[in-house]
């Protein structure tokens, strides 16, 4: 990787290190005001972005087929936190059984040959109509739309969407050749960002909840407050990506709004389910789809847009 790509990385280990050290104070003096549950919240939180960045930087670190890699065991992990959320019937096991272990693997074996003729169809076309079949095939027919859909939206959001993540890596894009990991970081970057800035306007300012019955935290004044924020510091960062500054500070725009979709309807299908957390891997905020589901979401919008307007062919 070049010196930019570097850059970018410590500043954003740079500031998690200030983090880590605001959280570690309050900590120590309880007598701040501050409510000792939100700070132990705070510092697991930090601690859980310390993981990820720390594995982001490593993937970035070598080729880009280990970052592929990396991508397919995550989504090979959140899947399984997602089929695992409610219960699956026998017959379900060897469909199950081929979107483990063909469709996934496949996926992003396809995306590291760079083969977006056939990954970008792969699950929506093939394996959308495989999935029903299968199922028909083994003869239970109790509660078969419900069974079959949610195979068929797990396999789209963590496995489909998710791939288009590392996708970025491949892009061919005039004057931007080799800094890719730049723009796949910056990209993880502005989600996990613009997550946080909403968080914390909701904290400060949030009075009109969007969905209440979804996510009691999630409100209107909180995802204006990060949206704007998020476009200010896309702009700050432009020069990291192929993007003018305005086209830095729309691209960043979109990441949130996705990055806010992604997190509401992965808190409905929780609140559908009756549980917290997709999982517990993840210390301080669940499972591992806790932590990836505004990346999904926003992942093939924010592929799709870059192609369509900057990517060579």
């Amino acid at each position: 990787m070049d010196g930019p790509t570097w850059g970018m990385m410590g500043v954003v280990l740079g500031l998690l290190a200030v983090t880590t050290t605001i959280g570690q104070l309050l900590k120590r003096y309880p007598e701040s005001g501050i409510n000792p549950a939100a700070v132990d919240t705070f510092n697991s939180r930090v601690r859980a972005w310390w993981m990820m960045c720390s594995l982001l930087v490593a993937a970035f670190a070598f080729y880009n087929a280990f970052t592929v890699t990396l991508f397919g065991l995550i989504s090979f992990w959140a899947l399984r936190e997602f089929i695992t959320l409610t219960p699956t019937r026998l017959s379900d096991h060897r469909s199950l059984f081929w979107v483990f272990f063909i469709f996934t693997p496949a996926q992003y074996i396809l995306v590291g040959m760079n083969n977006y003729e056939l990954y970008s169809i792969l699950i929506p076309v093939f394996g959308f109509l495989f999935i029903p079949a299968r199922v028909a095939i083994a003869g239970d027919y109790k509660r078969f739309l419900e069974r079959t859909a949610k195979i068929q939206a797990g396999l789209l959001v963590c496995v489909y969407c998710l791939s288009f993540a590392p996708a970025i890596l491949y892009l061919e894009i005039e004057n931007y050749e080799g800094k890719n990991p730049l723009l796949l970081f910056f990209f993880v970057v502005m989600v996990q960002l613009s997550d946080v800035l909403h968080h914390t306007w909701d904290r400060l300012f949030g009075r009109h909840h969007i969905a209440r019955q979804v996510s009691s935290s999630r409100t209107w004044e909180g995802f204006l407050g990060g949206l704007g924020s998020s476009m200010l510091v896309g702009t700050a960062l432009y020069w990291a990506t192929p993007f003018s500054p305005l086209e830095a500070a729309a691209m960043s725009a979109l990441v949130a709004v996705m990055a806010m979709a992604g997190g509401l309807t992965m808190s409905a299908i929780k609140r559908d389910r009756g549980v917290k957390d997709y999982g517990t891997l993840v210390e301080g905020h669940g499972g591992v789809l806790d932590r990836i589901d505004s990346i999904c979401f926003a992942a093939p919008v924010f592929y799709q847009v870059t192609r369509y307007f900057l990517a060579l062919s």
